[in-house]
């Protein structure tokens, strides 16, 4: 018998992996389908094409938020994160998950997963090397408890894994190049709600250059798998958390700040299938349940989109709340041809203050004194303006970026109306909790507010030993960080 014991121990693992493909995730941060394999100009991502033609690619992907710990929150429970309660960005005072919330990483140990979270391989951020992989989840959680390692080559022979590759790039600050290709600058797409202004070219420029490195370090992801002779039979799944780090794009309920590259690739996937159906981040954890052969809890959101019947959905919902001190609610709604935003605070521009994006973006300042300096066209003004609408409505058959806001035509009232109530609908079917706000552990609105603009202040004391500098003088010192003359 104690044979018997000894030989099913050793098999086990074997019968494991048999079952259950191992798994894969390389997750890019604030990077908006900005690869040649899915039409981008200007960038070269030869690791990321190989993904898309060995694989499929999702060509409507889009996270439930624009933001990181907001996303990521949603992602890994497969679930919304205004259901949840995780919905602000940079929860101050995480709080255990309730019943019955359990994150992938959890249920796939318990199903015989070695389950692992690492920074891509030498990933480098300000000159420091990283050495721990993000998570950012708004909830309480121990890491050692949550993940088997950092290294899924550490696992028992056989035994299946699921590991997890945080890349930081295109996340900002953006490593500003050391020379500056003026055809491809020249080439650059910018579009038409921003200025076309030598500084915005450059910083689109860097963050070309950022999503290539993305790029490379995917290729020695899939070079590592390689070499240890697993890539034919791993599903390797290539996201980002959401939209490109521009001023109309993170943070933001628009297609720049939504829509994510999706590549899959490994057991069960075509090969060089496209993808147009709508696609969720949040569909993500149950189908990987799915593909390991276990149990989708009912109380995930997402749907499974690898085994058995597509789901093919006529929409998809959105959310954004507090992001860092910027406080704001926002909903949206998307379907196969239209988009939907509704703002519950009409009152506050887009330019509702974000010392984050005030110490990152050259955007920031640029475009404020372009406007103040009459140089900003009427369209690319009105995004400065001081108040928003409610409703915004983008008929993306004709308009496929979201850019111009059509929902005072009276041609689109009924389409409006029918999407202001599939919203609404939303809204009261997952219990929405941003109407409460931000939950009661979080510390008063007023303290985040002041301990975020004490960290801005910091910055520019820094950078120009002035705690709070004008629009121009900002300016002047993102003109020289990317070495043009102000």
């Amino acid at each position: 018998m104690r044979c018997l014991s000894v030989l099913f121990s050793a098999l086990c693992p074997m019968l494991l992996s048999a079952a259950m493909p191992n798994m894969v995730w390389i997750i890019a941060d604030d990077m908006s389908p900005d690869i040649a394999a899915l039409g981008a100009k200007g960038v070269r991502t030869p690791n990321l094409d190989r993904l898309a033609a060995e694989g499929r690619r999702f060509t409507r992907a889009y996270a439930t938020a624009p933001v990181c710990s907001s996303s990521r929150s949603a992602f890994i429970l497969g679930c919304y994160q205004t259901t949840t309660g995780l919905h602000p960005h940079d929860t101050e005072n995480p709080q255990p998950l309730p019943a019955p919330y359990m994150p992938l990483p959890t249920l796939l140990r318990q199903a015989g997963y070695f389950v692992t979270n690492a920074p891509a391989p030498d990933s480098i951020r300000s000159g420091k090397r990283i050495t721990k992989g993000k998570t950012h989840y708004n909830f309480a959680h121990d890491e050692r408890t949550l993940f088997d390692g950092d290294d899924w080559r550490r696992r028992k022979p056989g035994q299946p894994f699921f590991a997890q590759f945080q890349v930081s790039e295109p996340h900002r600050p953006f490593p500003v190049p050391e020379s500056f290709d003026e055809e491809a600058l020249k080439a650059i797409e910018l579009p038409p709600n921003y200025p076309d202004h030598p500084l915005m070219r450059r910083d689109w420029y860097a963050y070309q250059r950022s999503v290539e490195v993305v790029d490379g370090r995917v290729g020695t992801i899939l070079a590592q798998l390689e070499a240890e002779g697993v890539l034919e039979e791993t599903l390797v799944v290539f996201f980002a958390d959401h939209g490109r780090a521009m001023p109309w794009g993170k943070q933001w309920l628009s297609v720049e700040g939504l829509q994510v590259p999706l590549l899959m690739r490994g057991p069960g996937v075509d090969k060089g299938r496209t993808e147009p159906r709508l696609v969720s981040l949040i569909d993500l954890a149950p189908s990987m349940l799915a593909v390991a052969g276990q149990p989708v809890p009912g109380w995930m959101q997402g749907r499974d989109v690898l085994t058995g019947e597509f789901p093919v959905r006529d929409c998809l919902f959105a959310a954004r709340d507090r992001c860092g001190d910027a406080m704001d609610r926002i909903r949206a709604v998307i379907t196969e041809d239209a988009w939907l935003v509704r703002h519950f605070n009409p009152r506050l521009s887009r330019l509702n203050w974000s010392s984050y994006k005030e110490e990152q973006y050259p955007g920031m300042p640029l475009m404020r004194v372009l406007q103040a300096r009459g140089e900003l066209d009427s369209f690319q003004a009105s995004w400065l303006a001081p108040t928003r609408p409610e409703v915004e409505f983008f008929d993306l058959a004709t308009d496929p970026a979201g850019l111009r806001n059509i929902a005072r035509d009276p041609a689109q009232k009924p389409r409006v109306e029918a999407l202001r109530g599939r919203l609404e609908a939303w809204i009261q079917a997952t219990q929405d909790q941003g109407a409460a706000g931000d939950p009661a552990t979080e510390p008063p609105l007023a303290q985040i507010q002041e301990d975020k603009r004490k960290t801005y202040q910091k910055v520019w004391q820094k950078r120009l030993q002035k705690p709070g500098p004008t629009d121009e003088e900002r300016l002047a010192w993102w003109m020289r960080e990317y070495r043009l003359n102000p």
